[in-house]
């Protein structure tokens, strides 16, 4: 039951720290085989700390200078190329805390679900946050799940952690969508399976990553109980974007290609152009998109994924009713002459949007900044800008003041074309 632990670190002080807690709350700390990419300053007074490690021979430790790295991804990359058939693969980053017998929970957990059925289970996810400043005393102790946040302007799929909901009820992982490149234990076959794209930088890795690794028939779950924990801020550490004067052009060429593998703007996704670094045979980019509810093509997602739903999403057989199943992006501008808006003194107005039957299918306040904001600007008329996902058409909208001195003022009304 060996274990190929994938651990990419740029220039981080939490590595050693990282690595001792992994040896010390493993259970059976003989059978991991740890594989280290270290790009290094000499300059950073923790640079020596990993001589320790390099006589043991569960190590393997790639040395980079910090201005040959490539990023985290191409990193990740070449850490993969050392697998040598373990059983099973755990990829980290390089600032994290384990609990007591981590190998063992997550292998009982793999064994579990593949006794339910599940021939290539993987658990991901946002794992809960600790402070090397303050350790173990804020170590949070709840596990997390990744919700869906957005597609940012450049196609990428962004994710948010929140904790899981009556987890303390749950005797087995829950069902996840997404995948977190900073916590993955799976089968170590994974580690041939879906390798990183050397060519991607850095946003795009984890949801490219999520779709792969369905594709290739890997089942995603999220912990249902903590297994580490896993440092976010990067607060006092150099990242590789800081040193890496090409790196807005690195990012933007994976970004493109990250568009290219999902067929997004208009762009076509082509085997031969991706190799080993495109969907497995097992299932399509289409699978994933009914049961993780996103549409890349649209960039849309159902209201099953926003109401955070666990997946598979409700099947829809017809594909027409499938493809008129997402939320779209609804953006608009309320144009409100100023005069209806004469008080000095307001709290805040309400911006919301309806639908026929009066149902709000969105509503943001406006606060008194952006209340100052609107009289700061020439012309006769406030134009308010709201945009938010909905599934259904707004058909009218509504501004409606509440001062200090009035209470609710006169309410503003307006139909949408």
């Amino acid at each position: 039951m060996k274990i190929f632990v994938q651990i990419a670190s740029y220039r981080d002080p939490e590595l050693v720290p990282t690595i001792k807690s992994l040896l010390e709350n493993s259970k059976n700390p003989e059978n991991l085989k740890i594989c280290i990419h270290n790009q290094f300053s000499d300059n950073d007074v923790f640079s020596k700390d990993l001589q320790e490690f390099r006589s043991d021979e569960r190590f393997i430790i790639i040395d980079t200078p910090y201005l040959q790295s490539k990023g985290a991804c191409w990193a990740r990359n070449t850490i993969q190329q050392h697998y040598n058939g373990e059983e099973y693969t755990l990829q980290l980053d390089s600032h994290h805390r384990f609990v007591k017998d981590w190998d063992k929970e997550c292998i009982d957990l793999i064994q579990e679900l593949q006794e339910d059925g599940y021939k290539k289970p993987l658990l991901t996810g946002y794992i809960p946050s600790y402070d090397p400043k303050d350790d173990p005393g804020k170590r949070v102790q709840e596990p997390w799940r990744m919700s869906f946040d957005r597609f940012i302007p450049e196609g990428a799929v962004f994710f948010l952690p929140e904790t899981i909901p009556q987890w303390e009820q749950l005797l087995k992982p829950v069902t996840s969508r997404f995948y977190s490149a900073h916590f993955c234990f799976t089968l170590g076959s994974f580690a041939i399976e879906v390798q990183h794209d050397p060519e991607f930088y850095f946003h795009g890795e984890e949801i490219s990553i999520a779709v792969r690794a369905y594709t290739h028939g890997y089942d995603l779950f999220h912990p249902h109980k903590i297994i580490a924990w896993h440092e976010y801020t990067r607060e006092g550490r150099t990242k590789q974007w800081d040193d890496d004067k090409q790196w807005v052009s690195k990012n933007d060429f994976c970004h493109l290609k990250n568009r290219k593998l999902f067929s997004m703007d208009g762009l076509t996704y082509k085997e031969e152009e991706f190799g080993i670094y495109g969907f497995g045979k097992e299932r399509t980019l289409r699978d994933y998109e009914k049961y993780a509810g996103l549409s890349f093509s649209k960039r849309a997602v159902q209201k099953e994924t926003l109401d955070k739903h666990y997946p598979p999403n409700t099947l829809i057989e017809n594909e027409n009713d499938w493809e008129n199943s997402f939320s779209r992006v609804f953006k608009h501008y309320i144009d409100v002459h100023k005069s209806q808006l004469s008080e000095t003194d307001y709290e805040f107005v309400v911006v919301a949007f309806h639908n026929d039957n009066g149902d709000t299918l969105s509503r943001k306040d406006a606060d008194v900044n952006e209340i100052n904001s609107w009289f700061e600007t020439k012309g006769e008329f406030v134009n308010i800008l709201r945009e938010f996902i909905t599934v259904e058409q707004p058909t009218n909208w509504v501004v409606w003041g509440y001062s200090k001195s009035k209470g609710w003022c006169d309410k503003i009304e307006g139909k949408l074309n």
